[in-house]
């Protein structure tokens, strides 16, 4: 996917990449940046869908057409030919993710074929885009699944200190120390919430293609534009806190390369920011998605979430903590939510300020409700791990889904609390 030039990054309307026709086919000229797997040769051939502006086309992302430039050009047979007019004129030294070369290319007069209608790029490529944007939201369940295992296995042999009612000359390994264990199970919960929430949204975009019906298909078509924002942003934040907290639960180890968790950190910390950043799936998320049919997706999706809550419940229901919880959390996110919807007809600005925020508070009540979901599935299943499930769900409700009720106020709270000066920007 090359959309991103050395000007042009999330604003894809400063494009200047051009693509001229040429008989049956286009040539494309211009340089883009970022290219993840832009050059390399582990196979014959690279194939790029380059976002380019034609002649005379309209500013803005309404002129960009889409094109596909391989690497060597392709006969009619399937023959590999000649070498296009592309090169890499630069890798990328990155932060992480250093088994991806990342690199600059460049097109001089490269043969492209035009993918879809003239002017229609975006729309082009946005088909690859959304799917992108979930599958690298899969990376923070996978970030934080790898970095709670080897923090697990680290913190169960390392030795230090006495955990409470351990006498001397006996030592503890870390893991049965109250805060190491609280960081472990904030790193194992996040991640099952990620993936079942990354797993709703997949599960509504296949049945989008492949519902009985009509209207099964538009419900989930809808719902899955919903929820792929926040499973991209939410999955992946996830993900960088979890390797976070597996460096600290190593401790020194953890900040050394030999260890090896730094490169869990490192590698985390792309997956907020390619695909879209998490900032922009949380502009996407309040001004497109969320007043689509005047709200009516979201409001659905949330009165999903009180059929959980409203079960019926016992004195003795194993999940009481967790609905408890979760009612609470719900009745905030409802308000907010109807709050940004007022805000988004009389005062978008308003609304955008508290954009992330509020993403933070939909995942992470999402992800509380799908663990709580899980859990309740597994008791009226009478399933072996109904009680492993249900720990898990009443240590997230408590530990991390409890402390969303404050994302309430910096997400309601309007344009004019980040009007705060920043002081001289020059060096």
């Amino acid at each position: 996917m090359n959309l991103t030039e050395p000007d042009a990054g999330s604003d894809l309307g400063e494009i200047r990449t051009l693509a001229e026709p040429d008989g049956a086919t286009w040539r494309v000229t211009g340089t883009k940046v970022f290219i993840t797997w832009g050059e390399h040769d582990l196979t014959d051939n690279v194939v790029h869908l380059v976002l380019a502006r034609t002649p005379g086309a309209a500013p803005g992302t309404k002129g960009l057409s889409l094109f596909v430039v391989p690497k060597r050009l392709v006969s009619a047979d399937g023959a590999l030919g000649d070498a296009n007019a592309l090169s890499c004129v630069h890798v990328e030294h990155k932060l992480g993710i250093h088994g991806s070369p990342t690199c600059a290319m460049a097109f001089d007069g490269a043969v492209g074929e035009l993918v879809g209608p003239l002017h229609g790029g975006m729309r082009a490529m946005f088909t690859m885009m959304n799917a992108a944007r979930l599958s690298i939201g899969t990376q923070g369940p996978a970030v934080a699944e790898r970095a709670f295992q080897h923090a697990r296995s680290y913190a169960g042999m390392r030795l230090q200190g006495r955990a409470p009612g351990v006498a001397p000359p006996a030592r503890s390994p870390i893991v049965d120390h109250p805060d190491v264990r609280r960081m472990l199970l904030v790193m194992k919960t996040r991640a099952q919430a990620a993936r079942s929430l990354l797993f709703l949204a997949a599960t509504h975009a296949d049945r989008a293609r492949h519902a009985p019906d009509d209207d099964a298909r538009r419900r989930s078509q809808q719902l899955a534009d919903l929820l792929t924002p926040v499973a991209k942003a939410w999955s992946t934040d996830g993900g960088f806190e979890a390797a976070s907290l597996g460096v600290q639960v190593l401790g020194g180890a953890g900040y050394v390369e030999e260890a090896g968790m730094a490169q869990r950190l490192r590698d985390g910390r792309i997956a907020p920011i390619y695909e879209g950043t998490n900032g922009i799936q949380a502009l996407d998320l309040v001004v497109r998605k969320l007043p689509r049919d005047g709200g009516r997706w979201v409001r659905e999706l949330l009165a999903d979430v009180s059929d959980l809550v409203v079960h019926p419940m016992t004195d003795d229901d194993p999940l009481a903590a967790t609905l408890d919880v979760l009612a609470d959390v719900l009745g905030v996110l409802e308000a907010t939510t109807e709050w940004m919807l007022a805000r988004l007809e009389t005062s978008p600005d308003d609304a955008v300020a508290g954009a992330t925020a509020y993403l933070e508070l939909l995942g992470t009540t999402l992800g509380g409700w799908l663990l709580a979901r899980r859990a309740r599935q597994a008791l009226d299943d009478g399933a072996g791990e109904a009680s492993r499930a249900v720990a898990e769900s009443n240590f997230f409700a408590v530990q991390v889904l409890a402390r969303a009720t404050g994302l309430a106020r910096p997400a309601a709270s309007g344009a004019a609390a980040i009007a705060v000066p920043l002081g001289d920007h020059r060096a």
